[in-house]
């Protein structure tokens, strides 16, 4: 079942995701002395990086207990701008000073197979067991309903192989190829949080958790972990078609 939670504003909105953000990893380090998250590319999460970067709310963190993973990335070498793990480079790891053992990137610059690849394999072996549950995994949603890389009408989301955790794909509309985690590995995770926030949204937003279960049409309706949480973090502007509970 969907959680949701909707600010008044996008900024309360990154505050109160932060705020779950900061929980999360200080009870499992606490429990297990260490956090596993994987962010997601984007302009909206953007934000929340630069405040768990700058905000004093953040400072008590055991940042170097932090393990950083990305649940897509463009096939593009880390120093390109449309780079998502330089994006989360400049604004949150190396303002925290982020371990380079702690950052495990997808190595956008191979080709996106062998990247794929190769990223199935670290994650495999970092969590030494299948599937692999992250603590926590945060997610953005396209204005067509996307999540991750996982677009409208790719293959990636309808590999059956339950296996099958990260994939390359190639979509005829953009100029360059993804690798991305698949709905099998997202929906392992411990916790899943959508971050959306704008006016921009607001209809697609309510295709997809109030209209029917399209999601060859809608990919973010695919995310529903087995034994964990969803929460949607919104702003009310892209709330704002939804039924008020």
């Amino acid at each position: 079942m969907n959680k949701i939670r909707i600010s008044p504003t996008a900024e309360g909105t990154i505050t109160n995701i932060a705020g779950l953000f900061i929980s999360i990893a200080m009870e499992q380090i606490n429990q297990k002395d260490i956090f596993s998250v994987a962010l997601s590319g984007g302009s909206t999460p953007k934000s929340l990086y630069e405040f768990l970067a700058q905000d004093s709310s953040a400072d008590h963190l055991p940042w170097d207990k932090i393990h950083f993973f990305w649940g897509d990335e463009r096939a593009v070498p880390p120093d390109h701008p449309d780079s998502n793990f330089l994006q989360a480079s400049l604004t949150l790891l190396e303002s925290r000073l982020i371990p380079a053992e702690n950052v495990h990137r997808i190595r956008g610059e191979l080709d996106p197979k062998t990247a794929a690849a190769l990223y199935q394999e670290e994650i495999l072996a970092w969590f030494k067991g299948t599937p692999p549950q992250f603590d926590l995994i945060l997610l953005g949603m396209g204005f067509d309903g996307h999540t991750a890389s996982l677009f409208p009408g790719s293959q990636a989301f309808q590999d059956s192989n339950q296996n099958a955790w990260v994939s390359a794909i190639q979509i005829p509309q953009l100029s360059l190829g993804r690798i991305t985690f698949t709905a099998n590995l997202i929906n392992a995770a411990e916790q899943v949080v959508f971050l959306v926030t704008g006016q921009s949204k607001a209809e697609t937003l309510f295709n997809v958790l109030e209209g029917p279960n399209l999601p060859n049409k809608y990919p973010s309706q695919l995310i529903n972990p087995h034994n964990g949480s969803l929460i949607w973090f919104l702003d009310q502007a892209a709330a704002s078609l939804l039924t008020p509970a």
